[in-house]
């Protein structure tokens, strides 16, 4: 099990931009090589959906809604995984998730929201 802390959320007006962190706490570096990171979101009334993953060795995916505008990164260094999120719209407004999977378990941050509104 692994310990994500997540910073960045807040309140932005449609067009804005905001970054996402994640960062695996209390591990070392190694552990954090080891895993797929991944950031999900939760809005009012919908299911959790995966947004954006990239793997351990760096590949990334992402949605339909929300390429061209948001970029997962890595930084190994700092244990840390980001979401760049550009040209922000109203519907992009939910709770995101930092996610670590090594393939023998699946661990959670504690959410931080997004909000998008005029």
């Amino acid at each position: 099990q692994v310990h994500l802390v997540e910073s960045g959320g807040g309140l932005v007006q449609p067009g804005g931009s905001l970054r996402l962190s994640c960062t695996m706490s209390r591990a070392i570096l190694s552990t954090f090589i080891s895993y797929d990171m991944a950031w999900y979101r939760e809005a009012p009334g919908k299911q959790r959906e995966l947004v954006a993953s990239i793997s351990s060795g760096g590949s990334a995916n992402y949605i339909d809604s929300v390429k061209g505008r948001f970029t997962i990164s890595r930084d190994n260094s700092r244990k840390r995984v980001n979401l760049q999120m550009n040209s922000l719209k109203p519907e992009d407004t939910a709770v995101y998730y930092c996610n670590a999977d090594n393939g023998r378990g699946s661990d959670w941050g504690q959410g931080t929201q997004v909000t998008v509104s005029s």
